[in-house]
């Protein structure tokens, strides 16, 4: 039975997030060929934003523009998407799980008296039910769910399910909706992002993370050096992160951000199991460290005992000699 799916797009910085093609590709599973439609929020024009959606699967895409909605607030979003789930009475809404993601899905599905799955990792079918795979018990144990009645709503978790192929030969109709919305009561006036320039944490292929064993924030450096190697970007331990070697926005594990790259490198890391609750279902995760008895190497598909600070640029020479002779 064909479903009519919602697919809520997420943008930063004027460009939209993978996992947002990542969502319409779930939609397009869920929905069994039924019509896939795409919403937008933000201000100014994002019929381009759209017509992206559309290349990537969506067959039309809903925006609403207003200057209100030039930052993520849940009570101005909130009023755009719950019009347009008004108006287009879908019978599932797909979005990435992320920190929006997480903040305002709770609050549609409470005012649609709906259930909610978030951040499913997998999407199957099982005699004509689809059933949802995600982590419980921080990445210990996972749990399928099929939905027997009402919406079906849910968000997944980045890099998990492939996105379609992008078709530029794909059309479909990029219609604004005029949205009244109301004051709001937060206003952001400018958003500081500490987080590393490049490529998004969550969303990134290859993560280099260090811990307590860079032991200073100039040790971050060539992790730095490997992960642009390697078109990548740096993560953290709680640990480095508490020792003030970086930033809080690059902490991985139970309290900070939850990645599924395919390839992690952890550089450092003992392998508290906050930290493996973090980065535990990486496609390859490979754990550089002197000490043989490291937890990490317990999860780790490849492991290096050795000096990180001897171990990386030796890394950094094959990769740069292998890209050579490419």
């Amino acid at each position: 039975m064909s479903k009519k799916m919602l697919v809520i797009g997420e943008a930063r910085e004027g460009a939209l997030r993978n996992v947002t093609f990542e969502a319409i590709a779930a939609a397009s599973k869920i929905g069994g060929g039924g019509e896939i439609v795409g919403v937008l929020c933000g201000d100014g024009n994002l019929e381009s934003l759209g017509q992206e959606m559309i290349y990537q699967g969506a067959d039309r895409v809903v925006t609403v523009s207003d200057e209100k909605l030039k930052t993520y607030t849940p009570e101005g979003y909130g009023q755009a998407v719950q019009a347009v789930i008004d108006n287009e009475s879908p019978e599932g809404i797909v979005m990435g799980h992320t920190s929006i993601g997480k903040d305002i899905t709770p609050k549609i599905a409470s005012r649609l008296e709906s259930g909610l799955i978030s951040d499913v990792t997998e999407i199957d079918t099982d005699g004509g039910e689809i059933v949802f795979t995600r982590p419980i018990y921080s990445g210990k144990a996972f749990e399928k769910k099929v939905i027997t009645d009402g919406l079906t709503f849910i968000t997944i978790r980045p890099n998990n399910i492939a996105s379609l192929e992008r078709d530029e030969s794909r059309s479909g109709e990029v219609s604004s909706s005029d949205v009244a919305i109301n004051d709001l009561r937060t206003i952001v006036t400018d958003i500081i992002r500490k987080s590393s320039e490049g490529v998004d944490l969550s969303e990134a292929k290859v993560i280099v993370a260090g811990g307590r064993g860079v032991k200073s924030s100039e040790g971050f450096e060539p992790l730095e050096q490997l992960a642009n190697a390697l078109g990548g970007t740096v993560g953290a331990s709680r640990g480095a992160c508490d020792a003030g070697y970086c930033d809080y926005s690059l902490q991985i594990g139970q309290t900070g951000k939850v990645v599924t790259p395919d390839l992690y490198i952890a550089c450092g890391i003992s392998g508290a199991i906050q930290h493996l609750a973090g980065m535990s279902n990486s496609k390859v995760i490979v754990a550089i460290n002197k000490d043989p008895e490291a937890n990490i190497f317990n999860v780790a598909d490849y492991g290096i005992v050795g000096d990180l600070f001897d171990v990386v640029p030796k890394l950094i020479e094959e990769i740069k000699q292998a890209n050579v002779n490419a």
